[in-house]
């Protein structure tokens, strides 16, 4: 899939409410948008991916983080969109209030972080494959990027394509991004949704690896 618009049609990013992002989030929202055994498969990848005293970026963050508590990291940055929140996370070293779909230019250096992490927020982005090229730029060569999410969201704002297709869509979808944003190799899409017994329980949490190319 070279051209995802292209693929998909003009109107695959737009969303049902295209009112303003800001006003949107605005309002805090002190919950998790899913369940603990998906919270669990989310720490358990940055506990496989993350290294350990690295510089993580949680991009598209809020009020929790979801990293190991057993780990410490030199360096926690988040990026989101309502204040309130990223100052209620008590992994941030610090944080930035940024609206990826206004401006998809990360406002870091090149190689600013060893590990980047974007928990069920993907499908927000009414253009991932530019902030996802951007974000090859500010990890260190080989640095992962984990993309995780499940089958909840905020309907009005996830963008229509997100809509259209299923979990295993969502996965080749996500997929796809990395592989046209053009800085990222060793693509790998995982299902990690909690079992017991082989059977699922509870939210399904699927996830997305990609390793910048420098």
């Amino acid at each position: 899939m070279k051209n995802i618009r292209g693929a998909f049609g003009p109107d695959a990013f737009r969303r049902d409410d295209e009112t303003s992002d800001e006003d949107f989030y605005r309002q805090p929202r002190f919950v998790t948008h899913i369940d603990d055994g998906a919270i669990g498969a989310v720490t358990q990848l940055y506990r496989d991916y993350f290294p350990a005293g690295g510089r993580v970026l949680d991009l598209m963050s809020s009020w929790v983080s979801h990293l190991p508590p057993e780990l410490s990291y030199r360096e926690v940055v988040g990026l989101g969109l309502n204040e309130a929140e990223l100052r209620r996370n008590p992994r941030l070293s610090r944080f930035v209030v940024h609206n990826l779909n206004t401006s998809s230019r990360l406002p870091f250096a090149d190689h600013s972080f060893d590990a980047a992490g974007i928990t069920v927020s993907i499908d927000y982005l009414t253009d991932p494959v530019a902030v996802l090229r951007d974000l090859g730029r500010v990890l260190v060569p080989g640095g992962p990027v984990v993309i995780s999410f499940s089958n909840r969201c905020f309907p009005s704002k996830a963008v229509n394509i997100w809509h259209r297709l299923d979990d295993r869509g969502h996965l080749a979808l996500v997929q796809a991004y990395l592989e046209e944003a053009g800085t990222w190799q060793d693509i790998l899409a995982l299902d990690r949704s909690p079992r017991v017994g082989g059977r699922r329980t509870g939210d399904p949490l699927y996830a997305v690896i990609g390793h910048a190319t420098g």
